[in-house]
């Protein structure tokens, strides 16, 4: 049973939402939120589900709660690279509990194919659905878990009459079977297979709440349609109910981070190399960049008997930078694309049994502490796990042919591998970065726009251009929160330019080594410890505004 006692919510600025709402859903209720657009359905939804705790009064769950919350928003939220089976099997790795053989987690994945008319369409790409299947699809992600409590924010919406009536049957049988159900929904004809109706005024108070026939004699209507104007089909082909007669699933403790981190791990690359585009971008950028670099630079820069150390400066930074460019690129847009995906799995937790609800700094009661969903660490680690291989290769095959074509001196294994890990750390250190403002922006186009902002600074304050020593102060100070330029002077250490430009015969070797100070005679472990915290500070940054733009239901 779920109380909702007194509920308020205010917005930014202050505006009030949601004015003292307070009423009583009952174990096994199928209840619609209805009202004007603006009058608060889905704030009342959230509320009542944990996304946004209430700024007033509290919501309580009451029986001990065995079992699993599934939540639905009003976007059909799934990847759509994916056949729908795999799909519902990277779900169920996610939402069943810790120790589920994958026999039983691939019996999951049919019962939902077949209770949701689906397992005829299991091998089709999510995105080739009908828009009726697809909402059925983000339905069965939850249905996996059999939950407890069900909440789907506009679940008819954009769905022909009969589609609709189809999806409503299936929520009445699921109800029917003891599942609690609430629906937010401007569909009228909706409401009449529901239990009870939430009737939300203009100014998100609550007008009635009751069973539909005594909705409309309240409000002296003909019909559900006829409340609005107050406040402001085709037969289904078979029936939805008694599909989901199995008791529910009990809500175990969900899979540990490592788990999550090897599940996710495997799907993003799954959806990376399904992707043509994406993989086409990802192998062709560094390819095009490195036969610019071919055409560049001439031969013979680091010749010890007639060096040319100004070739030799732009070589050692462009390579830095190109290391810097493939990580930041890889990463920027690889959250902001599927955040929304992101935040539907962070809902997905699990009540503990029995346990009180806990009361919040503004009054309010949360849900019970939640065991489940998705860990933000693991997320952004197993973006990592993909792409960084990626760049590992990218980053070997740069320094290979630079040094096959005579553009990096001859050189022995140590060195070589010296010179490799530096562009590594480099390549994780923009990866990073990039991953940090991909969680930060809202759509890929801000993305983009960042792009030039971020590569700017990296190419002015590395020391290339101008070395540090002879920068203005300001310039100096910002100079240190450049990763690359780190990047930059850890290559220098490793090819010994020190050494090259002191003992050359080329004028401009030892002015131009003066002018870099001591900046390539640090030991170039202390490069490479830099560069492992500037990426361990983006990757942690990333964790954090992941977890307050995507949180777990309170």
């Amino acid at each position: 049973m779920i109380e909702v006692c007194g509920v308020g919510q205010r917005v930014g600025g202050g505006r009030r939402t949601l004015r003292d709402v307070s009423l009583t859903i009952a174990s096994g209720e199928l209840v619609a939120i209805i009202g004007g657009s603006g009058a608060g359905k889905t704030t009342l939804l959230d509320a009542i589900a944990g996304v946004r705790p209430p700024a007033e009064g509290e919501v309580r769950h009451d029986g001990g709660g065995g079992g699993a919350l599934g939540y639905v928003p009003q976007d059909d939220i799934v990847h759509k690279e994916m056949p729908l089976r795999r799909t519902l099997r990277y779900a169920a790795g996610l939402r069943l509990p810790s120790g589920t053989s994958p026999q039983a987690a691939e019996k999951a994945v049919d019962e939902v194919l077949e209770a949701l008319a689906l397992t005829e369409h299991a091998g089709q790409r999510v995105g080739a659905l009908s828009g009726g299947e697809r909402k059925r699809a983000s339905i069965a992600v939850e249905l996996l878990t059999r939950p407890g409590v069900f909440y789907l924010d506009e679940p008819t919406s954009g769905l022909d009459p009969a589609t609709a009536a189809d999806l409503m049957r299936l929520l009445r049988g699921l109800a029917d079977s003891g599942t609690t159900v609430v629906v937010t929904t401007h569909h009228p004809p909706d409401v009449a297979v529901c239990d009870r109706v939430a009737v939300l005024a203009p100014d998100g108070r609550l007008a009635f709440y009751g069973s539909p026939d005594e909705a409309r004699r309240s409000f002296q209507a003909d019909g559900i349609e006829d409340i609005y104007s107050r406040l402001a089909g085709q037969e289904a082909p078979r029936d939805w109910a008694g599909r989901f007669d199995a008791p529910g699933r009990a809500a175990g403790p969900g899979i540990g981070a490592l788990a999550q981190w090897a599940l996710l791990t495997r799907r993003n690359l799954d959806l990376l190399t399904r992707n043509r585009l994406t993989l086409a971008v990802l192998a062709g950028s560094p390819l095009m960049v490195l036969a610019m670099f071919a055409v560049l630079f001439r031969p013979g820069a680091f010749a010890p008997a007639s060096p040319s150390p100004g070739a030799g400066v732009m070589i050692l930074f462009w390579i830095a930078f190109g290391g810097f460019f493939f990580g930041l690129t890889y990463g920027l847009l690889q959250i902001c694309t599927e955040l929304p995906v992101l935040r539907r799995e962070r809902l997905t937790g699990r009540p503990r049994h029995g346990g009180p609800a806990r009361g919040t700094r503004n009054g309010s009661r949360a849900h019970g502490t939640r065991n489940g969903g998705l860990r933000v660490g693991a997320y952004v680690l197993a973006k990592v796990a993909v792409l960084l291989p990626l760049l590992a290769v990218v980053d070997a095959l740069m320094l290979g042919v630079l040094r096959t074509l005579d553009r990096l001196p001859p050189m022995g294994g140590r060195t070589f591998g010296s010179l490799f890990v530096t562009l590594l750390l480099c390549s994780l250190a923009a990866l990073a970065l990039g991953l940090l403002v991909s969680a930060a922006v809202t759509d890929p186009a801000q993305a983009t726009m960042a792009l030039p902002m971020l590569c700017f600074p990296q190419v002015l304050f590395v020391g290339a251009i101008l070395p540090v020593p002879v920068m203005a102060a300001p310039g100096r100070w910002l100079s240190h929160a450049m990763s690359n330029r780190w990047a930059f002077e850890g290559l220098g250490h490793s090819l010994g330019v020190e050494r090259l430009w002191g003992s050359g015969r080329s004028p401009l070797g030892p002015p131009l080594l003066a002018s870099y100070g001591d900046s390539f005679s640090r030991p170039v472990v202390v490069d490479w410890a830099l560069l492992a915290g500037f990426a361990a500070l983006f990757l942690a940054a990333a964790c954090l505004v992941l977890s307050r733009r995507a949180p777990n239901a309170q």
